[in-house]
């Protein structure tokens, strides 16, 4: 591990910049959402658990279940989460898994086996492993902390249906279209490498082309 790693929010005009001159698409996202910029929570936690949340189930329904939980935990803290019950959470709309991954992340936390000051010197990798050891934490949760909380600037996150699709659509205008999801997946790999070393800018404008407001997690 080396030092503190450079969060893209302080380069964001220079990537923007840079992804504008060599790609028209986002180019034209870019300039359509000028006044945006990526933003998180604050908070390793509340990111985390946001993500978690947010596993395979519509936006719309994360948004509800997050709304609930926040009225049910208005201290929404490591501490008072590992000491809820998971009826409590099911009840909140939680699956009986995420409920017991939602618990365990946050007892993980507590605990201090989970040490966001530590993220911040780590390599993506090293990120990425020291979270996907935790049941209910996969790759695309990982990059959801790397994105929304570290501000990492090279991160592209595969796992993320709704990314793969709209970049199919923008830079490939239906032609992808019932193709294997594994196709798509690997189209986009070799075609996002031209994003380098700004893969996450690029990934959130076309989020961004997706949603009325800007994804925050």
């Amino acid at each position: 591990m080396s030092g503190r790693k450079r969060s893209v929010l302080r380069d964001w005009g220079r990537a923007c910049s840079d992804l504008a001159r060599r790609d028209a698409v986002l180019a034209r996202l870019i300039a359509e959402h000028s006044g945006d910029a990526l933003r998180g929570s604050g908070d390793s936690f509340t990111t985390l658990l946001n993500a978690v949340v947010g596993q395979q189930i519509s936006v719309a329904a994360a948004d509800g279940i997050w709304g609930r939980l926040e009225r049910a935990f208005p201290e929404l803290s490591p501490r008072t989460i590992a000491a809820a019950a998971p009826e409590t959470l099911r009840e909140l709309g939680l699956s009986r898994r995420k409920a017991e991954y939602i618990i365990g992340i946050a007892q993980a936390f507590d605990a201090g086996e989970l040490d966001p000051q530590r993220w911040k010197t780590m390599s993506d990798d090293e990120v990425r492993a020291d979270l996907t050891r935790r049941r209910g934490v996969g790759p695309w949760t990982a990059d959801m902390v790397l994105i929304f909380y570290l501000h990492r600037p090279d991160v592209l996150p595969l796992g993320d249906l709704g990314l793969v699709n709209a970049a199919a659509r923008l830079y490939r205008n239906g032609e992808l279209d019932g193709a294997p999801l594994r196709a798509r997946q690997n189209w986009l790999g070799e075609f996002a490498e031209r994003w380098r070393p700004w893969r996450t800018v690029a990934t959130w404008f076309i989020w961004r082309d997706l949603d009325a407001e800007p994804v925050v997690y």
